[in-house]
């Protein structure tokens, strides 16, 4: 779609796909990536759905008010500058108003009743470089407490990036941060990184919380949070002194992030 849309012809001002860009990276804090090197402030990844097909781009934030449209997979070549007065095919401007925000990877959220989160959200998917391989796309996992009823698990459990449902539960206050809860209390969270994956999304992974807490009006009991694909399978959980003792659990309280989904 981008090597199309640069030989296409703009229809719309130039700042109306300057505008939407700009209210990507304000509204939607949770899907940005701050950068600390080159010459890029920030990006967020974009789900496009056409005909039933999920594409992948990634909208770059540059230096002097400059943005940057590219496909998931950098070696496709193809990019699309988008500046307050530069001309933008009409195409690129539709793709971007139509795209759904993607979670930055390593971002946990959690899906609360009342003030207690009864499921764990964790979005994975590192920015590929040109030498990995690009077929790992983003995605999100939904973890409820294991042991918990099916009816109580977030209603967006099998297509959590569809139709932005996932950010309406994050405006209406379903879907919280647990950055700030989890990474102020050490040896609480651990995430324990699964040895699987299934059409390229990773399996197994859990989230280990050893001990309540709380903060924020919200907490967060104790237990281990499995994938939901997991549960509805049947397959057992191991308890949380197994899931402890196996080869890459990481504390969360490091501010590092559930990074380790795709073993990173």
């Amino acid at each position: 779609m981008l090597d199309h849309a640069r030989q296409g012809a703009a229809d719309k001002p130039p700042q109306a796909a300057f505008a939407a860009c700009r209210r990507l990276f304000l509204h939607y804090s949770l899907a940005v990536r701050r950068h600390y090197a080159e010459h890029r402030y920030a990006s967020l990844v974009l789900l496009h759905q056409i005909a039933g097909r999920a594409r992948f781009y990634v909208l770059i934030m540059e230096r002097d008010q400059l943005f940057v449209l590219r496909h998931w997979d950098r070696r496709d070549g193809h990019r699309v500058e988008i500046g307050r007065d530069t001309p933008v095919p009409a195409s690129v401007g539709r793709l971007i108003e139509a795209s759904v925000p993607v979670p930055r990877d390593g971002a946990l959220l959690g899906w609360v009743a009342g003030h207690q989160v009864q499921a764990v959200v964790a979005a994975y998917g590192r920015l590929p470089e040109p030498w990995d391989d690009a077929a790992a796309v983003p995605g999100v996992l939904v973890m409820p407490r294991s042991g918990s009823q099916p009816a109580r698990w977030p209603p967006l459990t099998a297509s959590p990036l569809a139709d932005g449902r996932l950010w309406d539960c994050v405006a209406r206050g379903q879907l919280i941060d647990l950055g700030p809860l989890v990474t102020r209390q050490a040896r609480r969270v651990y995430w324990v990184p699964g040895a699987g994956e299934r059409s390229g999304r990773p399996t197994g992974s859990c989230v280990v919380v050893t001990e309540r807490i709380s903060g924020d009006g919200h907490w967060l009991p104790a237990g281990v949070y499995a994938d939901h694909w997991t549960l509805r399978g049947g397959s057992p959980v191991l308890l949380a002194r197994e899931l402890l003792a196996r080869p890459g659990v990481t504390d969360l309280a490091g501010g590092r992030g559930a990074w380790h989904l795709l073993s990173v």
